[in-house]
C-alpha cells in the first residue's frame, strides 16, 4: 500500500544551508537554500522509488529552527 504522505525533518546546517531527512525512510539530501532543497527532495524521491506511483502525493517539510533568547 502506498503511503499518502511523507514527512521530511528539515534543519538549518550550522555550516551553511539546510539538510532534510525523511522520517521512516533512508532518504537524505541537503542544499544551500530552501528552494534548492525542495528540488533536491524531489530528485531524491525519484531516485529512491523505482515506481513513480509509489511516491507519496504529499510531502511535508517539518522545518526545525533553533533560536536563542537572552534573558537579562
Amino acid at each position: 500500500m502506498v503511503k499518502q504522505e511523507m514527512i521530511f525533518m528539515v534543519e538549518e546546517d550550522p555550516e551553511s544551508g539546510y539538510t532534510a531527512k525523511a522520517l521512516g525512510y533512508s532518504i537524505f539530501t541537503e542544499a544551500e537554500t530552501l528552494d534548492e532543497l525542495k528540488k533536491n527532495i524531489k530528485n531524491a524521491l525519484d531516485c529512491h522509488f523505482d515506481n513513480k506511483t509509489d511516491i507519496p502525493a504529499v510531502v511535508i517539510l517539518h522545518i526545525v529552527r533553533e533560536e536563542t533568547l537572552a534573558y537579562a
